[in-house]
């Protein structure tokens, strides 16, 4: 019998206007490692380190456990994003810190495969993330944050509604470095 991350689920399917999101699944490996090998200059010095063995298929599949806890749970959901012209992968889009009660909000995080930048992909897949969050699951407000030198970041979040909100000293450790953050908000229209 296979793991339950590995069994089929019902599909889950956002389309945007040019893309096209949906959870991660096994077979998605080998692009993904793919991408995220010729992007990795180009992603880390925004990203937490990169474990050593990050890329394995072994690694991939605990990934995968581990956002299908977190769906189960409705603490996250976790999407692969596919250019609709061809099903390439080009990013992933990632709606976690999922809170309830009270609260009703959720962090997004976001990347794009360094062949994809600015081409459009990005603000296309947080936008449908984005009507998701608020349509789909019923939360009232979505939070994201990017360091002050990631300014194609901040300009993405702003172009999405998003408004800046604060900053954050020694936010997130980022490569290595506990860096500060631009921290952004949106509340879900009335």
């Amino acid at each position: 019998m296979l793991p339950s991350f590995l069994r089929p689920r019902p599909a889950l399917r956002l389309q945007g206007r040019a893309v096209y999101l949906r959870p991660p699944k096994a077979s998605d490996h080998r692009a993904w490692a793919s991408l995220r090998g010729r992007s990795r200059s180009f992603l880390e010095p925004w990203e937490p380190v990169w474990p050593e063995h990050d890329l394995t298929r072994a690694a991939f599949r605990a990934r995968l456990a581990a956002y299908a806890r977190e769906m189960e749970l409705d603490e996250a959901y976790p999407f692969f994003v596919f250019r609709r012209a061809d099903d390439a992968l080009v990013g992933g889009v990632r709606l976690f810190h999922v809170r309830r009660g009270v609260a009703q909000t959720g962090t997004i995080g976001y990347w794009i495969g360094q062949p994809f930048a600015r081409q459009g992909h990005t603000r296309d897949a947080v936008e449908t993330l984005i009507r998701f969050a608020f349509k789909g699951l019923g939360l009232h407000r979505l939070e994201a944050a990017c360091m002050p030198e990631n300014a194609p970041s901040a300009a993405l979040l702003l172009k999405c509604g998003f408004s800046e909100e604060g900053y954050a000293r020694a936010y997130l450790k980022i490569n290595g470095d506990w860096r500060d953050h631009r921290l952004f908000g949106l509340v879900a229209p009335e």
